[in-house]
């Protein structure tokens, strides 16, 4: 990846007021791959203190997103076509990290799998806690 397409895709992550919301910090973007950590806030959890669903699938679409804007050499947009998340287990932890890895890129549709863990901060340790398969599109 080339330092002005990373810095493109930064620039557009510092500016995404939902990003901000989320207090979520890009931890990693190379071509093919990205990766976001969002810490935990009570307006993200259910009343068991795990994640919601929700916030994990908000997660996975930015950051499938994000990754499917790295395959692409000049700028570009994207738009999800379809998401699928499969919960393995309840997202309880300090934070959420995603993974996001293109599979297969063309000219207009592109497939992401995702992989979301927990971290407890205290130990380090991650939970994986959902897995997805997102296929994009190229619209500009």
């Amino acid at each position: 990846m080339t330092p002005e397409k990373k810095k493109l895709m930064t620039d557009s992550f510092g500016r995404s007021e939902t990003l901000k919301f989320y207090n979520a910090e890009l931890l990693e973007v190379d071509t093919d791959f990205v990766s976001i950590k969002i810490p935990k806030m009570e307006m993200m959890t259910r009343k068991a203190g795990m994640f919601n669903g929700a916030m994990i699938a908000s997660l996975v679409d930015v950051s499938s997103g994000y990754a499917s804007v790295s395959h692409y050499k000049d700028d570009c947009y994207v738009v999800t076509v379809e998401l699928k998340v499969n919960y393995l287990r309840p997202a309880l932890g300090d934070a959420l990290i995603s993974r996001s890895y293109v599979v297969k890129g063309g000219a207009k549709i592109i497939v992401v799998r995702t992989e979301i863990y927990v971290i407890d901060e205290s130990t380090g340790s991650e939970s994986h806690v959902a897995t997805s398969l997102v296929t994009m599109m190229r619209i500009k």
